[in-house]
């Protein structure tokens, strides 16, 4: 789905166990190296970090948590490692998830499409 040159996926994100998961509107963001989670979202799922770490944005550089867990999108899923911020507010989808699952995004389109996955 596009809106207003963004793209956005539905996705199921859950706790590395399974015991929570919950389904969101996820902006894809091809600038982002990995998946970002709301704090808020990582603690109703119980996702515990395991890392701490500080990352460069376009606003500078912030410290994020670092976890893994399940994603799922259009039935493809993967555990991944995430970053947990407070300073957002909607799940990002970085480019190693992406990719992960046989993602890419189409430049014409915006859209997803399906990609080969590639041993090298």
């Amino acid at each position: 789905m596009i809106e207003m040159g963004h793209s956005w996926v539905e996705v199921e994100i859950s706790d590395l166990e399974r015991k929570k998961s919950s389904k969101v509107k996820a902006l894809v963001d091809t600038g982002a190296s990995l998946t970002v989670l709301p704090e808020k979202l990582a603690a109703e799922l119980g996702i515990h970090a395991t890392s701490e770490e500080k990352v460069t944005t376009g606003a500078g550089e912030i410290k994020v948590k670092g976890a893994d867990v399940w994603i799922k999108i259009r039935g493809r899923e993967k555990t991944n490692p995430i970053w947990i911020s407070d300073i957002i507010d909607k799940v990002l989808i970085g480019v190693v998830t992406l990719e992960s699952l046989g993602f890419a995004v189409d430049p014409k389109t915006g859209m997803l499409r399906e990609e080969p996955r590639l041993l090298y």
